[in-house]
């Protein structure tokens, strides 16, 4: 047909830009809206497209996308911290998953080579629809997102072996470049390679493009970066996803990760949605018709064993709350598109028929569909019972060129507030409480209605001439989603952020921004406090409290490396403690140092309540 490919480009288009506002009117999110919109255009629908196969090849790419920008947002030390949550969450999730689900398949009937394959492939999730659902609620960063994302990489990683193992399954001689060991040597090689060549060649190749003052140079060397990492894994028999990921993570801590995000972000959103699109054609609506009472016991058997196994993981070796298990089951219950491939090797093995190979993909596709709606329920479900403010939406805000923004108006950002207008220095506060607005209003006060994380909001306050972003918000969730829309809508700004502890500020730090401890002022004020109601004169003290405020600041900075390895972190704390204690001991001629270092103040007059308070460890966990 002349000019179908522009007008199959018009229909996708229009598909999208109708459903996705639609469904994130009501609440249901852009993900199913996709997914209804492909299903419609489909072959089991409207029959606009007749073959998904070629379109959900094409976008792929979007997911491949996703990873490298999410890749951007990590560090190979960082990567090499979450080796417990990937290795020891995921593979727990992934082996649990496929025994059990294994299990029920060999119960309805199938031969156990058959049943092994369906366990595995059902055990994997969908890494696209996980990431965006995590993406659209802005918690990727929070602990179950990261544990999420951490189980999706493991899942990607167990991709070689089950592949591998397909033909064993089926009794088949496999040709010896398919053989395991010569897989699993293959995707080591090109792992090894792609991060060798990575860390060698990837800086210095977009610093000589930087200096052409070539926007769209740099921009082509980005998905040519990207692809070409995706292709090289592909080649290996890895997934295309894992090779942009590791390229994003090279890249994550050079100067030019904020100016590739931008570059990459816009393909990216535009191929995911048809990605999630061609998920959606590729349901076959006449299976889910020809056996409903099957395809229904079959998802909910899925979703129900994965959410369990997620839930029990999370709260166990994940460490979350019961609140932040519920939302990781809800995430990753679903069946994944990796699933498809399984299927497929294993029909072209003979270990499935047609039939059961239809069932499988109908329930996967389902699994996807539901899976916005489950976790929109949990949502609902947790939120039940908390206060909601007014429905209104945001103020308007007097274009005055404020030099400050200040995102929270309680009693931290108050204090801001009060030393800024004494100083005339012009600044605008939002605030998503309307009562809190409403009643500081009264009193005068540049306060405005609203969600400081939309953007159009941000816009409105002229953060594009804001010289510093103060966020100085309660919730910790808010904060860093917050946070993460300024350094990506203004990533030059200046960005000051109050942080609940250590643990919180480590995530900030994740960002590239300050974090300033709430209580960590005012904890070393009192502790100065203490030491001179103990007889220890007051330049003695604020010595010490000076010495300790420089020793804990380096400690949050050595932290952040390890944070999220708890052995790591708890070994930490015992060494600085031990240091702490000597550092003090010296100072007074004593411990391991005091042979090297002498007292500061050897006429400071001493109290044996005094000695037994410096080598006393302040508490190092706020």
């Amino acid at each position: 047909m002349h000019g179908g490919g522009l007008e199959l480009a018009l229909v996708f288009l229009l598909a999208g830009v109708l459903a996705v506002p639609v469904f994130k009117r009501f609440g249901l999110g852009a993900v199913l809206g996709y997914l209804v919109a492909g299903t419609l255009l489909g072959p089991h629908a409207l029959r606009l497209v007749s073959d998904p196969a070629p379109v959900l090849d094409a976008s792929e790419i979007g997911v491949v996308m996703l990873l490298f920008v999410i890749g951007l947002e990590l560090s190979l030390p960082r990567l090499k911290v979450m080796r417990r949550p990937i290795f020891g969450v995921g593979g727990l999730q992934v082996a649990l998953s496929a025994a059990v689900l294994a299990l029920l398949a060999h119960a309805a009937g199938l031969a156990w080579p058959a049943a092994v394959v369906v366990g595995a492939g059902l055990a994997l999730s969908s890494t696209a629809v996980g990431l965006q659902l995590l993406a659209e609620r802005g918690e990727l960063n929070s602990d179950h997102g990261r544990l999420g994302f951490a189980i999706l990489l493991f899942q990607d990683l167990a991709a070689i072996p089950l592949l591998a193992v397909i033909p064993l399954l089926a009794h088949a001689v496999a040709p010896a470049e398919t053989a395991p060991w010569r897989a699993v040597a293959t995707g080591v090689g090109a792992i090894t390679a792609l991060v060798v060549v990575g860390r060698l060649l990837l800086r210095q190749l977009f610093a000589l493009l930087a200096r052409t003052n070539m926007p769209e140079v740099v921009t082509a060397a980005s998905l040519l970066v990207v692809l070409g990492s995706a292709w090289l894994m592909q080649a290996a028999g890895l997934s295309a996803g894992l090779g942009a990921f590791l390229a994003g993570v090279l890249l994550a801590e050079s100067e030019f990760r904020h100016e590739l995000e931008s570059q990459i972000k816009p393909f990216e959103g535009l191929l995911l949605g048809l990605f999630f699109m061609a998920v959606g054609m590729s349901l076959d609506l006449r299976h889910v018709a020809a056996e409903p009472a099957m395809i229904v016991i079959g998802l909910l058997l899925l979703m129900t064993v994965k959410f369990t196994l997620l839930f029990l993981l999370g709260r166990l070796p994940g460490n979350l709350d019961w609140r932040g298990a519920l939302r990781l089951g809800a995430v990753l219950a679903l069946g994944g598109e990796f699933a498809f491939v399984v299927f497929n090797e294993a029909l072209k093995a003979q270990l499935l028929d047609a039939g059961m190979h239809g069932r499988l993909n109908a329930i996967v596709g389902l699994s996807m569909a539901l899976t916005p709606l489950l976790l929109i329920a949990i949502s609902r479900l947790l939120a039940r019972g908390r206060p909601r403010g007014p429905n209104r939406d945001f103020d308007a805000i007097p274009d005055d060129a404020p030099q400050v923004l200040i995102a929270g108006f309680g009693r931290f950002g108050q204090i801001i507030a009060r030393l800024l207008f004494a100083q005339n220095i012009r600044f605008v506060a939002i605030d998503p409480d309307v009562e809190q607005v409403d009643f500081f209003r009264r009193f005068g006060n540049p306060i405005y209605y609203g969600d400081p994380t939309r953007p159009d909001l941000l816009r409105a306050a002229g953060a594009a001439r804001i010289r510093v972003f103060v966020i100085a918000v309660d919730d910790v969730a808010a904060s860093l989603r917050i946070t993460r829309l300024m350094r990506r809508q203004y990533p030059k700004a200046r960005v000051l952020v109050r942080a609940r502890d250590r643990h919180h500020a480590w995530q900030l730090m994740d960002f590239g921004v300050k974090p300033l401890r709430e209580t960590f002022g005012s904890s070393l004020e009192m502790s100065r406090d203490v030491l001179v109601e103990l007889g220890i004169p007051l330049e003695v003290a604020n010595d010490r409290v000076r010495r300790f405020r420089e020793f804990d600041e380096r400690l949050l900075e050595a932290q952040y490396l390890v944070y999220d390895d708890e052995d790591a972190l708890l070994q930490s704390n015992a060494d600085s403690r031990r240091e702490l204690q000597q550092l003090f001991a010296a100072e007074l001629g004593e411990g391991a140092f005091g042979k090297v270092a002498k007292p500061r103040d050897e006429a400071a007059p001493r109290t044996p309540a005094s000695d037994e308070q410096y080598n006393s460890p302040l508490d190092t966990t706020r």
